[in-house]
């Protein structure tokens, strides 16, 4: 079973555990008007890029020099497609498109970006920040969040979020309505993902801890062909009304069923549930987490505190993931093997 070894064929767990991420040459010889030409095009990307100018490597004909004006135009084209900038442009006002109800305390918003050609630019593994001030407030509540769209669709962006009581931003996005605004600034990198970083990844998730795992889980597997990396989910939440993205994971996992598999808990399940009851132990862990010394492996983390106290001990900090602690730490795992979202 490949949960409990990396050599082992990754398969279904039996019994009630079944559920189901520039250089360019400036001048032809005997002339430097292209230089400036080139330099110019440079000079339209902005800041977010680099562009070296050396009169050791020049194009020999005007041919040559208008190829690479072309390249740096191409370059600019592709830049201007995403909404954000690695959070270089600061905070960017988003229209609400649409308003869904998900359930008793989740809403599904859809943000306009500010160009209907344009995607958000949010690759995993990302989260973007919101930020409003409250009326007579001193200061602006900033919150992050993870989109749960796709990375490549166009011209919008899908916030899922849950009201918690007494929680500012959750509360303050609850009551946007379509033609209202929200402060965005992204994107803020986790965790950069390139195909095949790891030969496996477990996800440790609860309540809308899910939104940075299905990011990454879509980053995996809807690049099959080349991302080879396989996945575990433990998802917990309190009752089946609570799972997130519940039809989309297991659309996921019918389609790539030697690449993903997920096991979900409950707190309170209903009479006919097939899955896990109570909360994330020791045991589900061993039995379904690549072993500590598997191999080339990452765990996920992220959750409510509760969730992430049992399991791998709080971060310190935004920039600090803090000692590992908790049940990983308790089977062997190391700092260096545990990401907390």
């Amino acid at each position: 079973m490949f949960a409990r070894a990396a050599t082992r064929t990754f398969q279904a767990a039996s019994g009630p555990l079944k559920m189901s991420s520039r250089k360019y040459a400036t001048t032809p010889s005997g002339g430097s008007n292209n230089t400036a030409v080139l330099a110019a095009a440079a000079a339209a990307i902005g800041a977010g890029s680099y562009y070296a100018f050396s009169s050791s490597a020049v194009p020999k004909t005007a041919k040559e020099a208008e190829a690479k004006v072309s390249e740096v135009a191409s370059a600019v084209k592709e830049a201007a497609k995403e909404a954000f900038s690695g959070g270089d442009q600061g905070f960017v006002p988003l229209t609400v498109e649409s308003v869904d109800t998900v359930n008793h305390n989740t809403k599904l918003v859809r943000f306009k970006l500010p160009d209907a050609d344009q995607t958000s630019g949010m690759h995993a593994a990302s989260a973007l920040l919101t930020r409003f001030k409250p009326e007579g407030a001193e200061k602006n509540i900033i919150r992050p969040y993870t989109p749960v769209s796709d990375d490549d669709a166009k011209g919008h962006m899908d916030l899922l979020v849950k009201r918690y009581e007494g929680g500012k931003m959750s509360s303050h996005i609850h009551s946007l309505a379509p033609g209202d605004t929200l402060e965005i600034k992204g994107p803020i990198p986790k965790y950069p993902w390139a195909p095949n970083k790891h030969e496996q990844i477990a996800l440790v998730a609860g309540g809308t801890g899910i939104t940075p795992m299905y990011q990454l889980i879509k980053a995996v597997l809807q690049n099959a062909e080349t991302d080879k990396t396989k996945i575990t989910l433990v998802y917990g939440n309190i009752s089946e009304d609570d799972i997130l993205l519940h039809k989309e994971l297991r659309q996921l996992e019918n389609t790539y069923p030697q690449r993903f598999r997920s096991f979900y808990l409950l707190e309170k399940p209903p009479a006919d549930w097939q899955g896990s009851k109570g909360y994330v132990t020791k045991e589900l862990l061993k039995q379904v987490l690549p072993e500590p010394k598997a191999g080339n492996f990452k765990v996920f983390v992220c959750g409510p505190p509760g969730l992430m106290n049992a399991v791998s001990g709080p971060k310190k900090s935004p920039s600090d993931q803090g000692d590992l602690a908790g049940l990983l730490q308790e089977l062997g795992y190391t700092k260096e093997q545990v990401l907390k979202f």
